[in-house]
Protein backbone atom coordinates (compact mmCIF):
# COMPACT_ATOMS: atom_id res chain seq x y z
CA UNK A 1 0.00 0.00 0.00
CA UNK A 2 0.93 3.55 -0.82
CA UNK A 3 2.07 6.25 1.70
CA UNK A 4 0.02 8.93 1.49
CA UNK A 5 1.37 12.29 0.21
CA UNK A 6 4.55 13.81 2.19
CA UNK A 7 2.95 16.74 3.20
CA UNK A 8 0.06 14.26 5.07
CA UNK A 9 2.78 12.12 6.87
CA UNK A 10 3.51 13.03 10.61
CA UNK A 11 6.74 13.77 10.18
CA UNK A 12 5.68 16.45 8.04
CA UNK A 13 2.72 17.69 10.25
CA UNK A 14 5.02 17.67 12.87
CA UNK A 15 7.19 20.17 11.52
CA UNK A 16 4.39 22.33 10.53
CA UNK A 17 3.34 22.58 14.42
CA UNK A 18 6.72 22.96 15.60
CA UNK A 19 6.67 25.99 12.91
CA UNK A 20 4.05 27.42 14.43
CA UNK A 21 6.36 28.58 17.57
CA UNK A 22 9.78 28.52 15.74
CA UNK A 23 8.32 30.87 13.24
CA UNK A 24 8.03 34.10 16.08
CA UNK A 25 11.18 33.39 17.44
CA UNK A 26 13.88 36.07 16.26
CA UNK A 27 17.97 34.95 15.76
CA UNK A 28 18.61 37.10 18.29
CA UNK A 29 17.41 34.96 21.06
CA UNK A 30 18.35 31.90 19.83
CA UNK A 31 21.69 33.09 20.04
CA UNK A 32 21.29 34.53 23.46
CA UNK A 33 19.73 31.16 24.59
CA UNK A 34 22.50 28.56 23.03
CA UNK A 35 26.15 30.22 23.01
CA UNK A 36 27.39 27.01 21.64
CA UNK A 37 25.51 27.08 17.98
CA UNK A 38 28.41 27.51 15.87
CA UNK A 39 29.58 23.70 17.13
CA UNK A 40 26.04 22.69 17.32
CA UNK A 41 25.66 23.83 13.54
CA UNK A 42 28.01 23.22 11.80
CA UNK A 43 30.25 20.38 10.18
CA UNK A 44 32.98 19.78 7.75
CA UNK A 45 34.02 17.70 4.94
CA UNK A 46 35.95 17.20 2.00
CA UNK A 47 37.85 20.46 2.78
CA UNK A 48 34.38 22.71 3.41
CA UNK A 49 32.99 23.82 6.38
CA UNK A 50 29.31 24.44 6.51
CA UNK A 51 27.97 26.94 9.41
CA UNK A 52 24.05 26.81 9.57
CA UNK A 53 23.89 28.17 12.96
CA UNK A 54 22.39 31.24 11.66
CA UNK A 55 19.53 29.50 10.07
CA UNK A 56 16.20 30.02 12.00
CA UNK A 57 15.82 26.36 13.79
CA UNK A 58 17.14 24.81 17.19
CA UNK A 59 18.33 21.62 17.79
CA UNK A 60 14.53 20.18 17.95
CA UNK A 61 14.08 21.47 14.59
CA UNK A 62 17.39 19.75 13.22
CA UNK A 63 15.65 16.67 14.97
CA UNK A 64 12.37 16.73 13.40
CA UNK A 65 13.64 17.61 9.95
CA UNK A 66 15.92 14.40 9.91
CA UNK A 67 12.92 12.51 11.08
CA UNK A 68 10.87 13.89 7.56
CA UNK A 69 14.59 12.86 5.92
CA UNK A 70 14.22 9.37 6.74
CA UNK A 71 10.12 9.23 6.49
CA UNK A 72 10.85 10.37 2.99
CA UNK A 73 13.54 7.29 2.32
CA UNK A 74 16.46 9.95 1.81
CA UNK A 75 19.02 7.02 2.93
CA UNK A 76 17.99 4.39 0.47
CA UNK A 77 17.28 7.38 -2.17
CA UNK A 78 21.44 8.30 -1.74
CA UNK A 79 22.33 4.44 -1.97
CA UNK A 80 20.21 4.08 -5.11
CA UNK A 81 21.45 6.63 -6.58
CA UNK A 82 25.33 6.06 -6.37
CA UNK A 83 24.43 2.35 -7.23
CA UNK A 84 23.22 3.35 -10.05
CA UNK A 85 19.05 2.65 -10.31
CA UNK A 86 16.52 3.73 -12.34
CA UNK A 87 15.99 6.84 -10.20
CA UNK A 88 15.01 9.09 -13.19
CA UNK A 89 11.53 7.60 -13.82
CA UNK A 90 9.74 9.71 -16.40
CA UNK A 91 12.69 8.69 -18.73
CA UNK A 92 12.80 4.61 -17.21
CA UNK A 93 16.84 5.59 -16.51
CA UNK A 94 19.43 5.99 -13.91
CA UNK A 95 21.17 9.30 -13.17
CA UNK A 96 24.78 8.30 -12.89
CA UNK A 97 27.04 11.74 -13.09
CA UNK A 98 28.94 10.42 -9.75
CA UNK A 99 30.00 7.58 -12.04
CA UNK A 100 32.14 10.50 -13.74
CA UNK A 101 34.00 11.04 -10.74
CA UNK A 102 34.80 7.20 -10.11
CA UNK A 103 38.50 6.04 -9.61
CA UNK A 104 39.85 3.52 -12.17
CA UNK A 105 40.47 1.17 -9.94
CA UNK A 106 36.56 1.56 -8.93
CA UNK A 107 33.67 -0.81 -10.06
CA UNK A 108 29.95 -0.08 -10.37
CA UNK A 109 28.08 -2.38 -12.42
CA UNK A 110 24.61 -1.28 -13.46
CA UNK A 111 22.70 -3.67 -15.27
CA UNK A 112 25.25 -6.47 -16.02
CA UNK A 113 27.78 -3.26 -17.15
CA UNK A 114 31.02 -2.40 -15.63
CA UNK A 115 30.78 1.43 -16.53
CA UNK A 116 34.05 2.47 -15.20
CA UNK A 117 36.35 1.30 -17.79
CA UNK A 118 33.97 3.04 -20.41
CA UNK A 119 33.99 6.37 -18.19
CA UNK A 120 38.13 6.41 -18.06
CA UNK A 121 38.71 5.49 -21.76
CA UNK A 122 36.58 8.64 -22.30
CA UNK A 123 39.03 10.53 -19.91
CA UNK A 124 41.91 9.14 -21.70
CA UNK A 125 40.66 10.53 -24.98
CA UNK A 126 40.26 13.30 -23.23
CA UNK A 127 43.98 13.36 -21.98
CA UNK A 128 45.52 12.79 -25.29
CA UNK A 129 43.50 15.65 -27.42
CA UNK A 130 44.92 18.27 -24.24
CA UNK A 131 48.03 17.03 -24.32
CA UNK A 132 47.79 17.42 -28.32
CA UNK A 133 46.80 21.11 -27.70
CA UNK A 134 49.09 21.72 -25.19
CA UNK A 135 52.62 20.44 -27.40
CA UNK A 136 51.01 22.68 -29.92
CA UNK A 137 50.39 19.52 -31.93
CA UNK A 138 47.27 20.14 -32.86
CA UNK A 139 47.62 22.17 -35.81
CA UNK A 140 45.01 24.22 -38.33
CA UNK A 141 44.83 23.16 -41.79
CA UNK A 142 47.56 25.90 -42.47
CA UNK A 143 50.09 23.75 -40.14
CA UNK A 144 50.06 26.28 -37.45
CA UNK A 145 49.31 25.19 -33.75
CA UNK A 146 45.62 26.00 -32.49
CA UNK A 147 46.06 28.68 -30.41
CA UNK A 148 42.15 29.41 -29.36
CA UNK A 149 39.40 26.96 -28.33
CA UNK A 150 35.82 28.46 -28.55
CA UNK A 151 33.17 26.30 -26.85
CA UNK A 152 29.84 26.39 -28.42
CA UNK A 153 27.35 24.92 -25.92
CA UNK A 154 24.26 26.07 -23.95
CA UNK A 155 22.96 25.52 -20.47
CA UNK A 156 25.09 22.29 -18.93
CA UNK A 157 27.67 22.14 -21.99
CA UNK A 158 28.15 25.67 -21.33
CA UNK A 159 27.92 27.16 -17.80
CA UNK A 160 29.50 24.19 -16.08
CA UNK A 161 32.47 24.50 -18.08
CA UNK A 162 32.48 28.33 -18.07
CA UNK A 163 32.19 28.24 -14.32
CA UNK A 164 34.93 25.70 -13.26
CA UNK A 165 37.44 27.47 -16.31
CA UNK A 166 36.68 30.73 -14.38
CA UNK A 167 37.41 29.55 -10.62
CA UNK A 168 40.49 27.54 -11.67
CA UNK A 169 42.10 30.21 -13.52
CA UNK A 170 44.94 30.69 -11.13
CA UNK A 171 45.74 26.89 -11.85
CA UNK A 172 46.83 27.15 -15.71
CA UNK A 173 49.58 24.85 -16.47
CA UNK A 174 52.82 26.46 -16.94
CA UNK A 175 55.60 25.54 -19.79
CA UNK A 176 53.20 24.48 -22.15
CA UNK A 177 51.75 25.79 -25.83
CA UNK A 178 48.61 28.09 -24.38
CA UNK A 179 45.11 27.46 -25.45
CA UNK A 180 42.82 30.38 -24.70
CA UNK A 181 39.65 29.02 -23.88
CA UNK A 182 36.10 30.68 -24.92
CA UNK A 183 32.09 30.12 -24.40
CA UNK A 184 29.49 30.97 -27.08
CA UNK A 185 26.31 30.40 -25.88
CA UNK A 186 23.54 32.87 -27.12
CA UNK A 187 21.54 31.90 -30.12
CA UNK A 188 21.28 35.45 -31.33
CA UNK A 189 25.36 34.99 -32.56
CA UNK A 190 26.36 38.07 -30.47
CA UNK A 191 28.91 36.13 -28.22
CA UNK A 192 30.13 34.05 -31.59
CA UNK A 193 30.23 37.28 -33.53
CA UNK A 194 32.71 39.45 -31.29
CA UNK A 195 34.94 36.38 -31.29
CA UNK A 196 34.87 36.28 -35.13
CA UNK A 197 35.87 39.49 -35.16
CA UNK A 198 39.31 39.02 -33.44
CA UNK A 199 40.25 35.18 -33.57
CA UNK A 200 42.48 33.98 -36.28
CA UNK A 201 41.07 31.44 -38.25
CA UNK A 202 44.11 29.66 -39.00
CA UNK A 203 44.54 29.02 -35.26
CA UNK A 204 40.96 28.59 -33.59
CA UNK A 205 39.08 25.01 -32.59
CA UNK A 206 35.83 25.08 -32.12
CA UNK A 207 33.91 22.39 -29.59
CA UNK A 208 30.57 20.94 -30.46
CA UNK A 209 28.91 19.83 -26.98
CA UNK A 210 25.57 18.70 -27.16
CA UNK A 211 23.91 16.06 -25.52
CA UNK A 212 21.41 15.38 -28.40
CA UNK A 213 23.03 17.16 -30.82
CA UNK A 214 19.98 18.97 -31.88
CA UNK A 215 20.46 21.69 -29.76
CA UNK A 216 19.34 24.89 -32.54
CA UNK A 217 20.99 27.62 -29.87
CA UNK A 218 24.47 24.89 -30.32
CA UNK A 219 23.77 24.12 -34.27
CA UNK A 220 23.21 27.56 -35.42
CA UNK A 221 26.32 29.13 -33.99
CA UNK A 222 27.99 26.06 -34.76
CA UNK A 223 27.03 26.83 -38.79
CA UNK A 224 27.99 30.61 -38.38
CA UNK A 225 31.69 29.00 -37.28
CA UNK A 226 32.00 26.84 -40.28
CA UNK A 227 30.60 29.06 -42.81
CA UNK A 228 33.42 31.57 -40.68
CA UNK A 229 36.30 29.04 -41.68
CA UNK A 230 35.35 27.88 -44.64
CA UNK A 231 35.34 31.99 -46.25
CA UNK A 232 38.90 32.16 -44.13
CA UNK A 233 40.62 28.98 -45.35
CA UNK A 234 38.69 28.10 -48.67
CA UNK A 235 38.48 31.22 -49.84
CA UNK A 236 41.07 33.10 -52.58
CA UNK A 237 43.84 32.56 -50.41
CA UNK A 238 43.25 29.16 -50.39
CA UNK A 239 46.07 26.79 -49.94
CA UNK A 240 46.80 23.86 -52.13
CA UNK A 241 45.69 20.67 -50.79
CA UNK A 242 42.92 22.27 -48.27
CA UNK A 243 39.15 21.27 -48.60
CA UNK A 244 36.34 21.46 -46.55
CA UNK A 245 36.77 18.03 -45.16
CA UNK A 246 39.97 18.70 -43.73
CA UNK A 247 38.78 22.37 -42.26
CA UNK A 248 36.36 20.21 -40.33
CA UNK A 249 38.44 17.52 -38.97
CA UNK A 250 41.61 20.00 -38.32
CA UNK A 251 39.17 22.56 -35.94
CA UNK A 252 35.81 20.71 -34.79
CA UNK A 253 35.61 18.51 -32.16
CA UNK A 254 31.91 16.90 -31.10
CA UNK A 255 30.83 16.38 -27.56
CA UNK A 256 27.50 14.42 -28.11
CA UNK A 257 25.31 11.21 -27.15
CA UNK A 258 24.74 11.01 -30.63
CA UNK A 259 27.99 10.29 -32.75
CA UNK A 260 25.83 9.52 -35.85
CA UNK A 261 24.88 13.02 -35.86
CA UNK A 262 28.04 14.39 -35.19
CA UNK A 263 29.50 12.39 -37.84
CA UNK A 264 26.42 13.51 -40.59
CA UNK A 265 27.76 17.05 -39.38
CA UNK A 266 31.36 16.37 -40.38
CA UNK A 267 33.15 15.49 -37.08
CA UNK A 268 35.64 13.02 -37.92
CA UNK A 269 34.90 9.52 -35.41
CA UNK A 270 38.58 9.98 -33.79
CA UNK A 271 37.55 14.02 -32.90
CA UNK A 272 34.32 12.76 -31.03
CA UNK A 273 33.86 11.92 -27.71
CA UNK A 274 31.33 10.37 -26.11
CA UNK A 275 28.35 11.62 -23.61
CA UNK A 276 26.30 9.34 -22.10
CA UNK A 277 22.32 8.91 -21.86
CA UNK A 278 22.40 8.57 -18.30
CA UNK A 279 24.50 11.98 -17.56
CA UNK A 280 22.03 15.10 -17.64
CA UNK A 281 23.49 18.04 -19.17
CA UNK A 282 23.32 20.11 -16.04
CA UNK A 283 25.53 17.13 -14.40
CA UNK A 284 27.78 16.72 -17.34
CA UNK A 285 30.91 18.79 -16.37
CA UNK A 286 32.58 15.64 -14.92
CA UNK A 287 32.57 14.22 -17.93
CA UNK A 288 33.56 15.01 -22.05
CA UNK A 289 32.01 18.27 -21.66
CA UNK A 290 34.87 19.17 -19.03
CA UNK A 291 37.19 19.24 -22.13
CA UNK A 292 37.43 23.11 -22.43
CA UNK A 293 38.07 22.57 -18.85
CA UNK A 294 41.02 20.24 -19.30
CA UNK A 295 42.35 22.38 -21.79
CA UNK A 296 42.53 25.37 -19.55
CA UNK A 297 43.92 23.63 -16.35
CA UNK A 298 45.18 20.91 -17.42
CA UNK A 299 44.38 16.99 -17.51
CA UNK A 300 45.78 16.51 -13.74
CA UNK A 301 43.76 19.75 -12.31
CA UNK A 302 41.02 17.79 -14.28
CA UNK A 303 41.53 15.20 -12.54
CA UNK A 304 41.82 16.89 -8.99
CA UNK A 305 38.62 18.15 -9.75
CA UNK A 306 36.99 14.98 -10.13
CA UNK A 307 38.71 13.75 -6.68
CA UNK A 308 37.51 16.00 -4.90
CA UNK A 309 34.10 15.61 -6.30
CA UNK A 310 34.56 11.89 -5.60
CA UNK A 311 35.37 12.99 -1.90
CA UNK A 312 31.87 14.55 -1.24
CA UNK A 313 30.32 11.84 -2.98
CA UNK A 314 32.21 9.35 -0.13
CA UNK A 315 30.99 11.76 2.60
CA UNK A 316 27.22 11.60 1.05
CA UNK A 317 26.81 7.98 0.99
CA UNK A 318 29.21 7.32 3.92
CA UNK A 319 28.23 9.72 6.74
CA UNK A 320 25.42 9.42 9.09
CA UNK A 321 22.06 12.15 8.25
CA UNK A 322 23.43 14.69 11.24
CA UNK A 323 26.64 14.67 9.71
CA UNK A 324 26.03 14.94 6.29
CA UNK A 325 26.89 18.28 4.41
CA UNK A 326 24.84 17.56 1.51
CA UNK A 327 21.86 16.40 3.47
CA UNK A 328 22.08 19.13 6.26
CA UNK A 329 21.71 22.07 3.84
CA UNK A 330 18.91 20.39 1.98
CA UNK A 331 17.25 20.25 5.25
CA UNK A 332 18.08 23.91 5.88
CA UNK A 333 16.47 24.21 2.33
CA UNK A 334 13.23 22.37 2.95
CA UNK A 335 12.67 24.42 6.89
CA UNK A 336 12.74 27.31 4.91
CA UNK A 337 10.52 27.01 1.54
CA UNK A 338 7.72 25.03 3.35
CA UNK A 339 7.70 25.65 6.55
CA UNK A 340 8.68 29.24 7.04
CA UNK A 341 7.38 30.35 3.65
CA UNK A 342 11.00 31.76 2.39
CA UNK A 343 10.75 31.03 -1.17
CA UNK A 344 13.50 33.22 -2.48
CA UNK A 345 17.59 31.90 -2.10
CA UNK A 346 20.60 34.29 -2.87
CA UNK A 347 23.79 33.03 -3.76
CA UNK A 348 26.54 34.86 -2.33
CA UNK A 349 30.44 34.07 -3.54
CA UNK A 350 33.43 35.95 -1.62
CA UNK A 351 35.48 35.14 -4.18
CA UNK A 352 35.88 36.88 -7.86
CA UNK A 353 37.02 33.35 -9.01
CA UNK A 354 33.62 31.91 -8.41
CA UNK A 355 31.95 34.99 -10.37
CA UNK A 356 29.77 32.71 -12.37
CA UNK A 357 28.50 30.30 -9.60
CA UNK A 358 25.60 31.56 -8.90
CA UNK A 359 24.51 31.35 -12.50
CA UNK A 360 25.59 27.53 -12.58
CA UNK A 361 23.50 27.16 -9.45
CA UNK A 362 20.25 28.73 -11.01
CA UNK A 363 20.48 25.69 -13.93
CA UNK A 364 21.32 23.25 -11.38
CA UNK A 365 18.54 24.03 -9.03
CA UNK A 366 15.56 25.51 -10.62
CA UNK A 367 15.66 23.10 -13.73
CA UNK A 368 16.28 19.79 -11.70
CA UNK A 369 13.35 20.93 -8.64
CA UNK A 370 11.47 23.43 -10.65
CA UNK A 371 8.98 20.68 -10.95
CA UNK A 372 5.21 21.04 -9.67
CA UNK A 373 3.89 17.42 -9.43
CA UNK A 374 4.93 14.36 -7.95
CA UNK A 375 6.78 10.99 -9.59
CA UNK A 376 2.70 9.84 -10.40
CA UNK A 377 2.36 12.90 -11.85
CA UNK A 378 0.02 13.86 -9.70
CA UNK A 379 0.30 18.03 -8.49
CA UNK A 380 1.74 18.38 -5.24
CA UNK A 381 0.29 20.01 -2.41
CA UNK A 382 3.36 22.39 -1.16
CA UNK A 383 6.34 24.32 -2.68
CA UNK A 384 9.24 23.47 -4.09
CA UNK A 385 11.80 25.03 -5.37
CA UNK A 386 12.66 28.77 -4.31
CA UNK A 387 13.99 31.63 -7.01
CA UNK A 388 17.32 31.64 -6.88
CA UNK A 389 19.76 34.22 -7.66
CA UNK A 390 23.10 35.75 -6.93
CA UNK A 391 26.12 37.96 -7.18
CA UNK A 392 29.75 38.32 -6.36
CA UNK A 393 29.21 39.15 -2.94
CA UNK A 394 30.91 42.24 -2.74
CA UNK A 395 29.43 43.68 -5.50
CA UNK A 396 26.08 42.57 -4.71
CA UNK A 397 26.23 45.18 -1.41
CA UNK A 398 26.45 48.15 -3.54
CA UNK A 399 23.49 46.84 -5.63
CA UNK A 400 20.22 44.35 -4.40
CA UNK A 401 22.02 43.99 -0.63
CA UNK A 402 18.98 46.67 -0.07
CA UNK A 403 16.32 44.46 -0.49
CA UNK A 404 18.22 41.78 1.88
CA UNK A 405 18.25 44.13 5.25
CA UNK A 406 15.28 46.53 4.85
CA UNK A 407 12.72 44.76 2.00
CA UNK A 408 9.67 42.75 2.71
CA UNK A 409 10.19 39.17 2.14
CA UNK A 410 12.69 37.05 3.58
CA UNK A 411 15.59 35.94 1.63
CA UNK A 412 17.96 32.65 2.33
CA UNK A 413 21.43 33.38 1.73
CA UNK A 414 24.21 31.08 1.09
CA UNK A 415 27.92 33.17 1.59
CA UNK A 416 30.31 31.29 0.12
CA UNK A 417 34.64 31.67 0.51
CA UNK A 418 37.65 30.29 0.63
CA UNK A 419 39.49 30.63 4.43
CA UNK A 420 43.19 30.84 2.96
CA UNK A 421 43.82 33.22 -0.20
CA UNK A 422 46.95 34.66 -1.62
CA UNK A 423 49.59 32.85 0.87
CA UNK A 424 51.13 31.61 -1.81
CA UNK A 425 52.43 34.84 -3.47
CA UNK A 426 56.35 34.77 -4.24
CA UNK A 427 56.84 38.56 -3.55
CA UNK A 428 56.39 39.15 0.64
CA UNK A 429 54.61 43.24 0.26
CA UNK A 430 52.35 41.83 -2.64
CA UNK A 431 51.49 38.73 -0.63
CA UNK A 432 51.03 41.09 2.64
CA UNK A 433 48.77 43.37 0.65
CA UNK A 434 46.98 41.26 -1.34
CA UNK A 435 46.07 38.76 1.94
CA UNK A 436 44.74 42.18 3.51
CA UNK A 437 42.50 42.57 0.94
CA UNK A 438 41.45 38.64 1.28
CA UNK A 439 41.04 39.68 5.13
CA UNK A 440 38.74 43.09 4.02
CA UNK A 441 36.70 40.36 1.65
CA UNK A 442 36.14 37.74 4.68
CA UNK A 443 35.11 40.77 6.88
CA UNK A 444 32.52 41.80 4.72
CA UNK A 445 31.22 38.36 4.59
CA UNK A 446 30.72 37.52 7.98
CA UNK A 447 29.89 40.84 8.57
CA UNK A 448 26.87 40.74 5.91
CA UNK A 449 25.79 37.55 7.49
CA UNK A 450 25.60 39.01 10.94
CA UNK A 451 23.87 42.10 9.91
CA UNK A 452 21.11 39.67 8.38
CA UNK A 453 20.80 37.82 11.51
CA UNK A 454 21.15 40.50 14.27
CA UNK A 455 19.24 43.15 12.16
CA UNK A 456 20.03 46.86 14.37
CA UNK A 457 20.87 44.83 17.45
CA UNK A 458 24.60 44.76 16.06
CA UNK A 459 24.33 48.49 16.85
CA UNK A 460 22.95 48.84 20.15
CA UNK A 461 25.53 51.45 21.59
CA UNK A 462 24.34 53.86 18.60
CA UNK A 463 21.24 54.48 20.49
CA UNK A 464 17.32 54.71 19.33
CA UNK A 465 16.96 54.68 15.34
CA UNK A 466 14.50 56.09 12.52
CA UNK A 467 12.57 54.05 10.84
CA UNK A 468 14.24 54.09 7.47
CA UNK A 469 17.16 53.35 9.52
CA UNK A 470 15.86 50.03 11.40
CA UNK A 471 17.01 46.47 10.45
CA UNK A 472 14.63 43.97 11.53
CA UNK A 473 17.06 41.00 11.18
CA UNK A 474 16.22 37.54 11.77
CA UNK A 475 17.23 36.60 7.64
CA UNK A 476 18.25 32.94 7.53
CA UNK A 477 21.83 32.20 6.18
CA UNK A 478 24.58 29.59 5.67
CA UNK A 479 27.94 30.19 5.35
CA UNK A 480 30.20 27.80 3.13
CA UNK A 481 33.97 28.12 3.83
CA UNK A 482 36.47 26.43 1.59
CA UNK A 483 39.94 25.31 2.96
CA UNK A 484 41.26 27.42 -0.01
CA UNK A 485 40.00 27.31 -3.61
CA UNK A 486 41.31 24.16 -5.36
CA UNK A 487 40.47 22.14 -8.20
CA UNK A 488 39.76 19.27 -5.29
CA UNK A 489 37.50 21.61 -3.38
CA UNK A 490 35.97 23.11 -5.86
CA UNK A 491 34.92 19.53 -7.00
CA UNK A 492 33.47 19.01 -3.23
CA UNK A 493 31.39 22.31 -3.55
CA UNK A 494 29.59 21.69 -6.46
CA UNK A 495 28.63 17.72 -5.65
CA UNK A 496 27.50 19.38 -2.37
CA UNK A 497 24.87 21.51 -4.34
CA UNK A 498 24.15 18.31 -6.67
CA UNK A 499 23.33 16.08 -3.78
CA UNK A 500 21.14 19.35 -2.20
CA UNK A 501 19.14 19.60 -4.91
CA UNK A 502 18.97 15.80 -5.02
CA UNK A 503 17.56 15.34 -0.95
CA UNK A 504 15.09 18.13 -1.12
CA UNK A 505 13.55 16.26 -4.97
CA UNK A 506 13.84 12.82 -2.32
CA UNK A 507 11.45 14.47 0.08
CA UNK A 508 9.52 16.58 -2.36
CA UNK A 509 9.12 13.63 -4.52
CA UNK A 510 9.73 14.61 -7.71
CA UNK A 511 12.17 14.19 -10.23
CA UNK A 512 15.39 16.13 -10.67
CA UNK A 513 16.47 14.34 -13.29
CA UNK A 514 14.44 15.44 -16.22
CA UNK A 515 13.05 18.77 -17.70
CA UNK A 516 10.23 18.94 -19.97
CA UNK A 517 9.16 22.28 -19.01
CA UNK A 518 12.14 22.92 -21.62
CA UNK A 519 11.17 20.99 -24.61
CA UNK A 520 7.31 22.85 -24.36
CA UNK A 521 9.11 26.16 -25.26
CA UNK A 522 11.35 24.34 -27.67
CA UNK A 523 8.76 22.95 -29.54
CA UNK A 524 6.51 25.91 -29.92
CA UNK A 525 9.93 28.20 -30.83
CA UNK A 526 10.20 25.65 -33.89
CA UNK A 527 6.75 26.43 -34.68
CA UNK A 528 6.75 30.14 -34.34
CA UNK A 529 10.22 30.33 -36.47
CA UNK A 530 8.60 29.15 -39.10
CA UNK A 531 5.63 31.40 -39.17
CA UNK A 532 7.86 34.36 -38.84
CA UNK A 533 9.99 32.74 -41.60
CA UNK A 534 7.05 31.75 -44.30
CA UNK A 535 4.77 34.69 -43.01
CA UNK A 536 1.96 31.86 -43.26
CA UNK A 537 0.14 30.13 -40.04
CA UNK A 538 -1.12 33.39 -38.22
CA UNK A 539 -4.39 31.75 -37.33
CA UNK A 540 -3.49 29.50 -34.82
CA UNK A 541 -1.93 32.00 -32.98
CA UNK A 542 -2.82 33.81 -29.47
CA UNK A 543 -3.76 37.92 -30.11
CA UNK A 544 -0.81 38.84 -28.35
CA UNK A 545 1.97 36.82 -30.25
CA UNK A 546 0.31 37.52 -33.70
CA UNK A 547 0.26 41.34 -33.37
CA UNK A 548 4.18 40.50 -32.28
CA UNK A 549 4.94 38.84 -35.41
CA UNK A 550 3.07 41.39 -37.75
CA UNK A 551 4.98 43.98 -35.74
CA UNK A 552 8.14 41.90 -37.03
CA UNK A 553 7.37 41.78 -40.74
CA UNK A 554 6.39 45.64 -40.79
CA UNK A 555 9.56 46.26 -39.64
CA UNK A 556 11.25 43.86 -42.37
CA UNK A 557 9.07 44.84 -45.36
CA UNK A 558 10.38 48.72 -44.39
CA UNK A 559 13.78 47.89 -44.58
CA UNK A 560 13.59 46.18 -47.59
CA UNK A 561 11.52 48.89 -49.86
Amino acid sequence: MSQPPVEQRSAWRALAEHADDMGRRHLRELFAEHQGRFAAFSRQAAGLTLDLSKQRWDENTLALLLNLARDAGVPDAIRGLLAGERLNLSENRPALHTALRLPADARLEVEGEDLVPSVHSTLDRMAAMVERFHAGQWRGVTGKPIRDVVNLGVGGSDLGPLMVTHALADYRPEGIHRIDVHFASTMDGSQLADYLTRLNPETTLFVLSSKSFTTIDTLTNARTARDWLKARLLGGDRQEGVDEALVMRQHFIGVSASPDKMREWGIADEHQLEFWEWVGGRYSLWGAIGLPIALAVGMANFRELLAGAHNMDRHFSEAELGDNLPVLLALAGIWNVNFLDIRAHSILPYDGRLEYFAAYLEQLEMESNGKSVNHDGEPVGYSTCPVLWGQLGPNAQHAFYQLLHQGTQSVECDFIAPRVRYDDVADPATRDHLMSQHRLTLANCFAQSRALMLGDAALEDEGPRPGHKRYAGNQPSSTLLLDRLTPRTLGALVALYEHKVFVQATIWDINPFDQWGVELGKTLAGETRRILEHQAGLEGMDDSTRGLIEAVWEAESRESS
